[in-house]
């Protein structure tokens, strides 16, 4: 799919993966249309800051992307302002890390899974329900979801600490929502999702919980994957842009960005010489 200028919607652009990927369409002409919310303030004004300074088109309009209304009323704007709508960005999540938040059970995390659902899988389903028409009259499109790892391990192994149940089970109900909207968005319009793993600025270097983890924790986990490090909100940007814009043939696929943290807990064997080359006759 070509597209010259295309308006690239990109909730998150505040925070590191998010930023990376508003960055990456914005340097290669994309007009950029930037939810906000009240979370993170600061992020919001650096970020705007970044990108004025840069001269990027981008357009910030504030919205809690978990309200159906104001998701409704967001696309509206971008309706009267823009008119247009090629690419979605499902980039929208809120987890909380056992290491930082603990269990479930204490006071203070008395509406964690509420609000883990709510960003992870409503939002998401906001977006997309308020987006689609738009993008269907714009006639071709990319949605893409970005999901974690956690829908795939759960609270297990090393990631224990930086999983938590309710995020690990929103991200899992996330691979059901790509098939099923890749079938109903079709033909104008494609879905594919992006799996993170371990990633500088979530759940990775950059954050609380990183640091809260012992050395060990820490190694255990780059340990776990098998490049042995993290991975870069700039290697994000570069697999959404590819699916975004190059992948012409693919919808309905989920691309696990790991590191080969899923594949490291069994190990490729080497083959045993066998039995045949002894025999006689």
């Amino acid at each position: 799919m070509e597209m010259q200028n295309p308006v690239v919607l990109v909730p998150g652009a505040s925070r590191p993966i998010g930023r990376a990927i508003a960055r990456k369409f914005a340097i290669n002409g994309a007009q950029l249309v930037l939810p906000t919310h009240h979370d993170w303030p600061e992020s919001t004004e650096e970020m705007k800051r970044e990108f004025s300074a840069a001269n990027y088109h981008y357009l910030c309009l504030p919205c809690d992307l978990t309200s159906k209304e104001e998701s409704v009323h967001l696309i509206e704007q971008l309706r009267e302002e823009i008119g247009r709508l090629h690419i979605v960005i499902n980039n929208i999540e809120r987890g909380g890390m056992p290491v930082v938040h603990g269990s479930y059970d204490l006071e203070h995390n008395r509406d964690q899974w509420e609000l883990e659902f709510k960003t992870t899988v409503l939002a998401k389903w906001n977006l997309y329900q308020s987006c689609l028409p738009l993008m269907k009259q714009t006639g071709c499109g990319t949605f893409v979801n970005i999901t974690s790892i956690a829908g795939i391990t759960g609270r297990s192994g090393p990631a224990a600490v930086v999983f938590s149940d309710g995020y690990s089970a929103a991200n899992r109900s996330i691979s059901s929502f790509t098939e099923t909207w890749a079938r109903e968005a079709a033909p104008e319009v494609r879905v594919n999702e992006v799996m993170l793993g371990l990633i500088q600025g979530r759940h990775a270097q950059g954050t609380r919980g990183w640091s809260l983890l012992s050395e060990g924790q820490r190694q255990d986990l780059l340990d776990h994957t098998l490049l042995k490090r993290s991975g870069t909100p700039e290697e994000v940007a570069e697999i959404v842009y590819f699916l975004s814009l190059k992948a012409s043939y693919m919808t309905g696929s989920q691309i696990r960005l790991d590191g080969g943290y899923c594949l490291a807990s069994e190990q490729a064997m080497a083959i045993p010489n066998g039995v045949l080359g002894g025999e006689n006759g």
